[in-house]
């Protein structure tokens, strides 16, 4: 039977993470999954007691595939060597990688060593952050050495080859874009990371200014000075104390924390 005949015949297969059609055989355990991210779920949710315990597929180890039509077990190739079914339209042997969905528009990095999505004409990779951006941001992107190589932190899942996608902050952290929206739902608008503005929040400092405007402070807080330190542009100002919030002398930032408090006095000292 002619190969695509069989690929419009399977219309239930692969995984919740892949449409493929063969199964992989994990090298690090020996045991069949649908693919690295069903063996890696399985293997931490039994060993989340014991993180000590917790493996991940080497996914350029893998050497054994089993086709999910006639249960062929055999070495890493894009077509199956009994029945002939193409086990994936989207194949990679040096990821060991199979995909049918090719709207995901794949392509494999040699510098990331990893496949990625989105088309290959679409992003640059930047040799300092060690991963792939779009090219929109080749030229404003702060560059951070490895800025993918650790995990979100807000969900803690591993950034550089998570499935979801991403975010790079102006200060270089990179996260996930559905976390991000989940912060800023509550109102957080500072990198967890570094603390600096996540965007530009010159019209949070405004209605703060007013804020500040139309809440007197009791007069024995008349002339109490603070320093603080502003997590934006990383400067040290002595202002004065306002229970609303400080207000950067060089940046106009109330993304700022106290460091220490200032004498009473009744000149502002700059």
């Amino acid at each position: 039977m002619d190969p695509e005949v069989k690929l419009q015949e399977s219309v239930d297969y692969g995984c919740a993470h892949y449409k493929r059609r063969c199964l992989i055989k994990a090298p690090c355990c020996n045991e069949v999954f649908g693919c690295r991210h069903c063996h890696n779920e399985a293997k931490n949710s039994i060993d989340i007691v014991n993180p000590l315990l917790r493996h991940d597929v080497p996914r350029h180890e893998v050497k054994k595939v089993i086709c999910s039509l006639c249960n062929t077990e055999q070495d890493v190739q894009q077509h199956c060597i009994n029945c002939g079914i193409c086990m994936g339209n989207y194949f990679c042997q040096k990821c060991k990688f199979y995909d049918d969905d090719v709207s995901k528009k794949q392509y494999h990095c040699d510098q990331c060593g990893i496949c990625r999505t989105g088309g290959k004409e679409n992003f640059f990779h930047c040799e300092k952050c060690g991963c792939c951006y779009s090219k929109e941001i080749k030229d404003s992107h702060f560059c951070m050495e490895r800025a993918m190589h650790h995990d979100c932190p807000i969900c803690y899942e591993f950034l550089f080859d998570t499935l979801k996608d991403l975010t790079i902050l102006p200060c270089g952290h990179a996260m996930h874009l559905d976390c991000r929206a989940e912060m800023e739902k509550h109102n957080r608008f500072s990198c967890p990371v570094c603390s600096k503005s996540i965007r530009d929040l010159s019209d949070m400092w405004e209605k703060l200014d007013l804020e500040v405007g139309a809440t007197p402070m009791p007069e024995n807080y008349h002339n109490k000075m603070v320093w603080i330190l502003c997590n934006d542009c990383e400067k040290i100002s002595n202002v004065q104390f306002h229970i609303v919030g400080q207000k950067c002398l060089e940046c106009n930032s109330y993304n700022t924390r106290q460091i220490r408090e200032g004498p009473f006095t009744e000149d502002v000292v700059h």
